[in-house]
């Protein structure tokens, strides 16, 4: 019997990825672990499969994370924020000696984890690290041009949007609000440089995106940890950047009108003899807010796009190469939860050597990663939709191509 467990797998991310994970006949158990046992309990009857079940966890209780993280075989990490618990659940599993994977999108995580690389070489054990949609499919496919389709490459941008999710924890709008307080680094002209979020200097960065089956929208420098980690496996990469927004756009607006207000701090104040943490508030402000939003907008189903540009040279000419993964029906949930999933089947069929704190461009073998997605896609198509992704070879003359894997 070969196990798994998700933590954090009642969550919107979560979720997915059990399901997901119970299409595969890699894993006998597939455990539920979190806090919410309410939630926990629909999502396992939801799904009904005899794979799954759940276990209470609260992952602040390190001697009971490390007794469950033991029993299992290996662990996916869906917790945010994880600037919060990425480091913590991450030490639990080095200590266990479980191999383990994770969605960390969160840049200061990411560098904090990548330091615990020699622990982990220690331990034997691999962990996979911002295994999601941005990070994650971005880093392979902008990895996968690199080594199969361009001779050279200049600059790869990401872009991503997504919204309308059936549901939206506290964790993913923490790392939202998170996202425009602190630093973005930037690679550009073949340095490491940050901006901020609200300044004249991150401003600069945004850009109007056309995505495929979503329209144009405007996107925003976002501190997502792929511009630290790909110039590092890119050869002669001179321009790496990330920007995103979410869906609609009144939502995210609101969002960034809290955080410039300053109703994010996290240290409580005291209201009529009540102490209450402008942060929390904020939070269950912006959930409330959030349907109402979605209703008066009639923003309909959820959907979401992420978007890799990869510009270079092939044979001796300019040429780029873009890659869409866009869905009318799936958004974030899916677009992270999936290719969670996969990185851990990967894992568990052995095909992720390398030992120690890796993202996915060092680690991953990216037709791998595309070979077990079109498996999933055959396991169980539930959109009728077909694969998602589309890849667009464009010269030097403008001229595109529509090419297929």
């Amino acid at each position: 019997m070969t196990k798994i467990i998700v933590l954090g797998g009642a969550g919107a991310v979560g979720r997915i990825a059990v399901r997901t994970l119970t299409t595969f006949p890699d894993f006998s158990k597939v455990i539920i672990g979190d806090i919410n046992i309410k939630k926990a309990h629909e999502i396992a009857e939801e799904i009904c499969s005899d794979k799954v079940i759940f276990r209470e966890i609260n992952v602040n209780n390190f001697k009971s994370l490390n007794k469950l993280i033991k029993s299992v075989d290996v662990v996916l990490n869906c917790i945010g924020p994880f600037y919060k618990y990425g480091s913590l659940v991450l030490k639990s599993a080095i200590e266990m000696g479980r191999n383990y994977v994770d969605i960390n999108d969160d840049v200061d995580a990411t560098k904090k984890v990548l330091e615990m690389d020699n622990e982990a070489q220690k331990s034997n054990i691999t962990a996979l690290i911002g295994m999601g949609s941005s990070p994650g499919i971005t880093n392979l496919l902008a990895k996968f041009a690199a080594d199969q389709l361009l001779d050279e490459v200049d600059s790869i941008d990401l872009y991503h949007a997504h919204g309308g999710e059936t549901y939206e924890g506290p964790g993913v709008i923490y790392h939202r609000i998170h996202s425009m307080k602190i630093e973005i680094p930037v690679f550009i002209d073949g340095n490491f440089i940050t901006v901020n979020f609200f300044d004249d200097d991150g401003k600069a960065l945004e850009e109007e995106v056309n995505f495929p089956k979503l329209g144009k929208y405007r996107v925003h420098p976002y501190p997502h940890p792929e511009t630290i980690t790909l110039p590092q496996y890119i050869k002669g990469v001179q321009r790496v950047t990330n920007k995103g927004t979410v869906l609609p756009p009144e939502y995210f607006y609101l969002i960034t009108d809290l955080v410039k207000l300053g109703l994010t701090d996290d240290k409580p104040i005291n209201v009529k003899g009540n102490m209450i943490s402008p942060l929390e508030f904020t939070i269950s402000y912006i959930i409330n807010q959030r349907e109402r939003i979605l209703k008066e907008t009639n923003f309909g189903s959820q959907r979401g796009c992420v978007k890799i540009v990869v510009k270079g040279k092939k044979d001796g000419k300019t040429h780029q190469y873009v890659f869409s993964l866009a869905s009318e029906s799936l958004a974030m949930g899916e677009g992270t939860g999936i290719p969670a999933a996969i990185g851990a089947v990967l894992m568990n069929r052995g095909l992720i050597t390398k030992k120690g704190v890796h993202p996915p461009e060092a680690c991953v073998n990216p037709l791998d990663f595309l070979n077990i997605m079109q498996e999933h896609l055959r396991l169980e198509t539930t959109t009728g939709e077909g694969s998602p992704l589309t890849i667009e070879s464009i010269n030097d003359e403008g001229n595109i191509e529509t090419i297929t894997l």
